[in-house]
């Protein structure tokens, strides 16, 4: 594994790489409030099957630049600017936030050569959503320790049967002068970044153009992709594909990430070329 990072927009975006340098790539992009390091596992495995595998950190997340403005337009931007980056088209799974950069990001002009959506459609379980920004804005005061940050995931995961390791937490919490832990995410996206921005009928608009092969991973326990939701997506985007990973709620690669590999390198291994 290899750390960089790509100017994109006047910004800096950090990257893990994994995997041969001839090898297809493969961009991830991962949740609003997440960090690179959410697909390490998953990444890392690619890298070794011979994909060029690369994880990024979402602009105003992790390493790269907290810039200030969150819009989902901007988000599909710096996805453009990566994807230009690359040899050829590549293949972009996205989870949530970054599955929606990436649907928009396609918009007009298909940039990936296949498209993974994890957790994430064009219409979306507003109950689910609100609980997903509630946890986010719960902690802005940060963690007492390490210890107390995976307690509180622990409350809000509750399917997990594996506790978190506090110790793995390290790198999506940085410790600030206070002695205080606090998630790496620019706290002012609670307040820019607005999730209906483009309303479903637009997605679905977008997505149902696409040409390139689809997949949607859903955790079968996710409240944000319901079983309504899947139905509706499956009846307007037939030729695309869905992988349900039971036991996964919204966090569907953290949870099970034996069963989303599979379903991920099966759908890449069905690809032409």
């Amino acid at each position: 594994m290899s750390s960089c990072h790509l100017t994109a927009s006047g910004h800096r975006l950090a990257l893990s790489v994994y995997g041969p340098e001839s090898g297809r790539p493969v961009l991830l992009f991962h949740g609003g409030g997440q960090t690179r390091h959410a697909w390490t596992r998953t990444a890392a495995a690619l890298g070794a099957l011979g994909y060029r595998a690369i994880a990024a950190d979402l602009r105003g997340h992790g390493d790269s630049d907290w810039p200030g403005n969150y819009r989902i337009h901007a988000f599909a931007e710096d996805v453009q600017s990566l994807v230009q980056a690359q040899r050829e088209k590549p293949v972009i799974v996205g989870a949530s936030l970054g599955g929606l950069s990436a649907l928009v990001a396609n918009a007009g002009r298909e940039i990936s050569c296949a498209l993974v959506l994890v957790d994430i459609a064009p219409r979306l379980n507003p109950a689910g959503v609100d609980r997903i920004l509630g946890f986010m804005a719960a902690h802005a005061g940060g963690f007492a320790s390490l210890d107390e940050a995976a307690a509180a995931v622990s409350h809000y995961q509750p399917q997990r049967t594996q506790k978190n390791d506090s110790s793995g937490l390290q790198k999506n919490l940085r410790q600030r002068d206070d002695g205080r832990w606090y998630w790496h995410w620019d706290p002012a996206m609670l307040t820019t970044f607005q999730h209906n921005e483009l309303p479903e009928n637009q997605l679905y608009d977008i997505a149902e153009k696409l040409t390139q092969p689809v997949l949607l991973v859903r955790g079968s326990m996710s409240d944000v992709i319901n079983e309504d939701i899947t139905r509706e997506f499956q009846e307007r985007m037939p030729q695309a594909r869905v992988a349900n990973v039971s036991g996964a709620g919204h966090m569907v690669a953290g949870d099970r990430n034996d069963v989303f590999l599979d379903a991920v390198t099966e759908f890449l291994g069905s690809l032409p070329g």
